[in-house]
């Protein structure tokens, strides 16, 4: 059989693991080969869980929450440590915006249906507006400047994330109006069908171990990590070391208290009209998944 992982670049530690051999190293002992799928747009993740295009997929938070609300009847099976400087909302530091409350009226642009999604709906939530209504949700074009956008008064705010927060930090001419960690947790968040993972619970837990010595790579190869990323997604090698060191590179199983939070999420979700009905977030939980993927997770390197 063979086993394959969707790969895109917004989901680090399946980006390096598709250019490193482990994920072959780990299946061979139980039989399997491993194959990736890459795809641009880490949303259709469920979709493509769905359909049998992948086996296993990662994204941030947000993508299956969509995917269940979707009907699709996926499983998590792992999720990064908090990310809390992974990304930040954006205002031009010598602009109106002070404060979450003044972006009332105005559009932020940001990867809508990500994690960046979960952020500002969530931040917005805590001041009583509303996401879509008290403020406009607005996906970047191809080719957009956002950073000019801003110095030009067209948006509020912008959500940015790896080399793009890095260089617009560097100009200090933006202000940090909500950072990731103030608000989320903002973590990697990886999925798969759940007849997959109560079939073959143990390729679950040896994806798991692939996908750790991936971070352990990526954490000790800063630089060569940094080239791989600016040479293939754009940006310096420099902006992208510093968006690297951001991340924790650790991963845990997903327990009860992180489906609380995507609990959190979906509530919002649904009140916001993101999504068209409530979600019981649990039952996308296997309990059972826990103690093999904890013991994946555990293992030396």
């Amino acid at each position: 059989m063979t086993v394959t992982l969707g790969v895109h670049a917004s989901n680090p530690s399946l980006y390096y693991l598709a250019r490193l051999p482990y994920l072959d190293e780990e299946l061979a002992p139980l039989g399997e080969t491993g194959a990736f799928h890459h795809y641009t747009d880490g949303t259709r993740t469920g979709d493509l869980l769905a359909d049998g295009t992948i086996d296993f997929g990662g994204t941030g938070s947000t993508p299956p929450i969509t995917a269940q609300a979707a009907g699709h009847d996926l499983v998590y099976a792992a999720v990064s440590a908090p990310r809390p400087d992974h990304g930040a909302l954006l205002v031009l530091d010598a602009g109106p915006v002070r404060t979450v409350e003044d972006l009332k009226g105005g559009t932020v642009v940001l990867a809508v249906g990500s994690w960046q999604t979960h952020l500002l709906a969530k931040a917005l939530h805590a001041q009583g507006l509303s996401y879509g209504e008290d403020v406009i949700p607005a996906r970047p074009a191809a080719g957009e400047d956002q950073a000019q956008r801003l110095r030009d008064g067209e948006i509020a705010g912008w959500i940015a994330q790896g080399a793009e927060l890095a260089a617009a930090r560097r100009t200090g001419e933006f202000r940090e109006l909500i950072r990731t960690g103030d608000v989320i947790t903002d973590r990697s968040v990886f999925f798969t069908r759940r007849e997959f993972a109560t079939a073959r619970p143990e390729v679950v837990a040896a994806i798991a171990t692939a996908l750790r010595r991936a971070d352990a790579w990526a954490a000790a190869h800063p630089a060569e990590a940094a080239a791989i990323a600016s040479g293939e997604l754009g940006g310096t090698a420099t902006d992208w070391r510093t968006a690297l060191a951001a991340l924790p590179w650790r991963l845990e199983p997903a327990t009860a208290g992180f489906i609380a939070e995507q609990q959190e999420a979906a509530d919002i979700f649904h009140g916001v009209g993101f999504i068209d009905r409530t979600l019981t977030v649990a039952d996308a939980h296997l309990p059972a998944l826990e103690a093999p993927v904890a013991a994946a997770l555990a293992k030396e390197s």
